[in-house]
């Protein structure tokens, strides 16, 4: 069974990121939390009432759920935890989702295996085709990245309530 994607020569973006490059599309400064197994960045890409968004990855380089070891996916599953008890505390929220997908057919676009954790709103429509996601600018995803850095270093993680 064919499980691998990544096109000869790929250049991860994630990976990219993790080594200190930023592109035309992220930053180094989206990071939000990172050790030496993981790490948490805002999204660049937004749906319009669930802004920032972040996006859990391992620090190796594996594609997809198929080829990570258990301790690595454990690491990632840890860390989308700690980050989604972030989000819940510092966005005023009402919830959140996690989504991780695997493959072309599971519509997986960045071939790093990665997991989305969702602010969710009562009547966001994370889940429908319309509207769809847009890129959101280094300015905004800083509103919602210094929020979470102050979190991940605050022994007490103060709220905000903004959405």
């Amino acid at each position: 069974m064919e499980t691998a994607h990544e096109p000869p020569g790929y250049v991860c973006p994630f990976c990219e990121r993790l080594a200190g490059r930023s592109d035309a599309i992220g930053s180094v400064e989206d990071i939000v939390r990172r050790d030496e197994h993981a790490a948490a960045f805002v999204s660049p890409r937004w749906w319009p009432d669930n802004r920032g968004h972040v996006i859990v990855i391992p620090a190796g380089h594996y594609e997809n759920l198929y080829s990570i070891p258990a301790d690595a996916y454990a690491a990632v599953g840890d860390m989308v935890r700690e980050v989604a008890v972030a989000i819940r505390e510092t966005y005023g929220c009402d919830g959140v989702s996690t989504r991780q997908h695997n493959e072309p057919a599971g519509n997986q676009d960045v071939w790093h295996l990665h997991v989305h954790v969702f602010p969710r709103y009562e009547g966001d429509r994370l889940y429908e085709s319309s509207p769809l996601p847009g890129w959101a600018s280094f300015d905004d995803r800083q509103v919602y990245a210094k929020r979470l850095r102050a979190y991940f270093t605050s022994s007490s993680g103060s709220s905000t309530g903004a959405r």
